[in-house]
């Protein structure tokens, strides 16, 4: 049986809640048709990226808006100079990213990460490294993934792989590659299968960019 907007809403703030990382009384939570909406100002971009995280956990939500506004405590903030040297710093010490193709730029604590690499995981390690320092605001990846490898081999992996995990969710997907752009259609059961078929995507050698066009029931 579907939830109701009401139940939703009070298992996302019970959620919300349940996380030690996340101050809840700061978040207004707004459920409309099973798409949830967060508001408020919190003090960290990691707690926003944690209330995200928390939102997808909840059975029932469809798609999620982010509307949380960061503002830093005195304590957390920090030059743009301060936080580029930071960011390169930890670049250099994650042993995934390939730190001499990324550039970094910030800009009143907004983060931007420029350059390419080979793999996906690569590409998110780049984020996940400078997402919890002191002083960033908010993070936008612009690093591009370069194929190397042929439409079809994409397409063959990323059904593979989705076999592996569960071969119900591959039946009922199509799956369509241009030059590295995959694009996603059929259907789903919830967010959290959405979230791990695009991830199943994203996990494949060439694969750019996902175009998500899958429908969630329930």
């Amino acid at each position: 049986m579907n939830k109701t907007d009401a139940k939703l809403k009070e298992d996302v703030m019970a959620e919300l809640a349940w996380d030690p990382a996340i101050q809840a009384e700061n978040i207004g939570v707004i459920v409309k048709e099973g798409v949830v909406t967060l508001t408020g100002h919190i003090g960290t971009y990691t707690e926003k990226m944690a209330a995200e995280k928390a939102v997808r956990h909840v059975d029932g939500v469809k798609a999620i808006a982010v509307e949380l506004d960061v503002k830093l405590s005195t304590s957390h903030q920090r030059s743009d100079t301060e936080i580029a040297q930071a960011a390169l710093h930890s670049l250099r010490w994650h042993t995934w990213v390939p730190s001499d193709r990324i550039q970094v730029e910030v800009d009143q604590g907004w983060v931007t990460l420029s350059g390419d690499v080979d793999w996906q995981y690569q590409l998110v390690s780049a984020e996940q490294s400078v997402r919890n320092l002191l002083g960033v605001r908010g993070i936008s990846n612009r690093i591009v993934l370069k194929p190397k490898i042929s439409t079809a081999d994409i397409s063959q992996q990323i059904t593979a792989a989705l076999t592996r995990h569960a071969k119900r969710e591959a039946d009922r997907l199509q799956i369509k590659v241009d030059k590295g752009t995959v694009t996603l259609q059929g259907s789903v059961d919830s967010l959290a299968e959405r979230d791990a078929v695009i991830g199943a995507a994203y996990g494949t050698r060439g694969v750019a960019k996902v175009v998500d066009q899958l429908n969630i029931h329930g």
